[in-house]
């Protein structure tokens, strides 16, 4: 059997169908939905329906934004929510693969409770807050959603609980030499 490289496979498929090569570029933010529901307005004839999406957007080097859009299909839905997304773009300060120290947030009736891990230990998070701690480029958390289960909520309270962090503390060398000074005196 001839192995025969995969672009110029495309390359012939694409001369066949009389279309150009179409070269995609990577896009800016990885994207995860979150959810999509149909809502219903009614007027004087009946029923409106229209799409509302909630996104989460992330690069996975610090950088997570959640944005929420409805538009009268789905598409139009996630573009919008992608853009309103970008501007809730936040930068997360991070220590290693994990977060500086515990943070607790409210936001409505979603509480969230984020604690740093040891590395290797991965992300114990579940649903919402797994989809922002991910795409916001965090690999060793431990988390715990109390009070509601509305996913736009919990992401919006992971959102702020991510924000409200402090940067993390880095020991001058000072500091470190005064700490094995003590050791020794110790012993």
């Amino acid at each position: 059997m001839l192995h025969v490289p995969c672009f110029i496979i495309e390359l012939y498929m694409d001369k066949r169908s009389g279309k150009k090569p179409v070269r995609r570029e990577k896009p800016e933010f990885e994207q995860k939905l979150l959810d999509l529901a149909r809502v219903t307005r009614v007027v004087k004839g009946g029923r409106r329906f229209r799409f509302r999406a909630t996104l989460v957007i992330g690069n996975r080097k610090g950088q997570v934004g959640v944005g929420v859009a409805k538009g009268s299909d789905v598409s139009d839905a996630i573009q919008k929510a992608y853009n309103d997304a970008k501007k809730c773009m936040i930068t997360v300060k991070l220590s290693a693969n994990t977060i500086p120290h515990d943070v607790k947030m409210k936001k409505g009736s979603a509480k969230i409770l984020l604690k740093p891990a040891a590395e290797g230990r991965g992300v114990i998070a579940g649903g919402a807050v797994r989809a922002v701690v991910d795409l916001a480029g965090i690999r060793d958390i431990v988390s715990k959603s109390l009070g509601t289960s509305n996913k736009l909520n919990v992401a919006r309270a992971t959102i702020e609980a991510l924000r409200s962090l402090k940067e993390p503390r880095i020991k001058t060398e000072a500091v470190v030499k005064e700490e094995i000074i003590k050791e020794e005196i110790k012993k």
